[in-house]
């Protein structure tokens, strides 16, 4: 089981799950009694973002703001903190309906997630 850290989106922010093929979103109300989740086979692009294509995919939605605080110096200082725990990828994720999310996770889940869109 993979942690995904959503930070803006279509999806509700917070801590996500990846086990096995199915990406499991935080629980809030109103999702019901398992919550909100999708296969992996749903997404239909997933990039590494910067703040251009934060831009891109988001439109007008202020995806721009939330890229340049995740990737500014507070991804910076992150980064750092985080020293030899591994690299973390922030991500822009968009599914076949429409719909997407700004995220971060390991490496491996992130390659993990391309290759299911490849």
């Amino acid at each position: 089981m993979a942690d995904v850290k959503i930070h803006a989106g279509d999806f509700p922010t917070g801590s996500a799950k990846l086990m096995f093929s199915t990406l499991t979103f935080p629980w809030t109300p109103g999702d019901g009694f398992l919550g909100k989740s999708i296969q992996l086979t749903e997404l239909a692009e997933v990039a590494m973002a910067s703040e251009e294509s934060v831009k891109k995919i988001g439109g007008t939605v202020g995806w721009g703001v939330v890229g340049a605080a995740v990737l500014g110096p507070v991804g910076l200082l992150a980064g750092l903190l985080a020293g030899g725990r591994g690299k973390e990828v922030t991500f822009v994720a968009k599914t076949h309906d429409g719909k997407k999310f700004l995220a971060t996770t390991d490496a491996k889940t992130f390659t993990k997630l391309q290759a299911a869109v490849f």
